[in-house]
């Protein structure tokens, strides 16, 4: 698997993103992934967000033709604002094998460097040290069980998962994630550690974890990878940044 490299490509004078441009692409009813990241950008550093379908599909040839359509338009968008690197912030749609694939995609599409949020789960805990995670989302068991394949294959057991069933009548339902307030949030992912996870892997990027993060921590003793978290790091370190942000867990504090 590719490693993330940093972009190291000197960009000429802009008055606001002087450090780095990152793009964003999210699915069309998220309200929580840009706001996470809006709280965590380091002085120096913009957002630029665009929307695109959600798709549900992306292992059949159809669904891989749908999706990399929409990406291609999405993408094609936030290219144009010059950004030093575009991110796909859906967990559940950018599942996909080999892992560097959507991203390639992307790069090839636009020249511009690129993570996804699945992908960036995966190198957040390699680099991490992690193997071994309790996994904690709002989906419903099949969509669970879709990314516990995922994980096994690049790696990482997942020793428990527990989820909240949203989506098991459709994706309509998935607009109810926003919403569910955080201490609920919080009592869910801490019934879905296990003595023997070396993580807690929090899924889904509408799934509002960010004030969490170091209550978790301090409560499990051992680190928590958000979607939001491992896809903000991962676009970071591609824009070449090394920022180390404290308060936000321990993927931006060490990492």
């Amino acid at each position: 698997m590719r490693a993330i490299v940093p972009m190291g490509a000197e960009h000429p004078y802009r008055t606001y993103g002087r450090r780095a441009r990152l793009g964003l692409i999210v699915p069309p009813t998220n309200t929580v992934n840009e706001s996470e990241w809006a709280r965590m950008l380091p002085a120096g550093v913009t957002l630029h967000v665009t929307r695109m379908p959600l798709h549900a599909d992306t292992t059949s040839e159809p669904g891989r033709a749908a999706l990399h359509a929409d990406i291609r338009l999405a993408a094609g968008l936030l290219a144009q604002a010059g950004p030093d690197v575009i991110a796909y912030g859906c967990t559940a749609g950018s599942m996909v094998s080999p892992i560097e694939a959507l991203t390639d995609f992307i790069r090839r599409e636009t020249g511009v460097a690129a993570v996804a949020t699945a992908p960036a789960l995966v190198l957040a805990a390699r680099a991490l040290g992690v193997s071994r995670v309790a996994l904690a989302t709002p989906y419903d068991d099949r969509l669970n069980a879709h990314e516990v394949h995922f994980l096994a294959d690049e790696g990482i057991g997942v020793v428990s998962v527990r989820g909240l069933g949203i989506g098991a009548g459709g994706a309509h339902e998935y607009v109810q994630i926003a919403r569910i307030p955080p201490e609920q949030v919080l009592a869910h992912c801490r019934a879905a550690d296990r003595p023997d996870a070396q993580a807690l892997m929090v899924s889904c990027t509408d799934f509002a974890t960010l004030d969490l993060l170091p209550r978790l921590e301090q409560a499990l003793g051992k680190p928590v990878i958000s979607s939001n978290l491992a896809t903000f790091w991962a676009a970071l370190r591609t824009a070449g940044l090394e920022d180390r942000i404290a308060g936000m867990g321990s993927l931006l504090e060490r990492v």
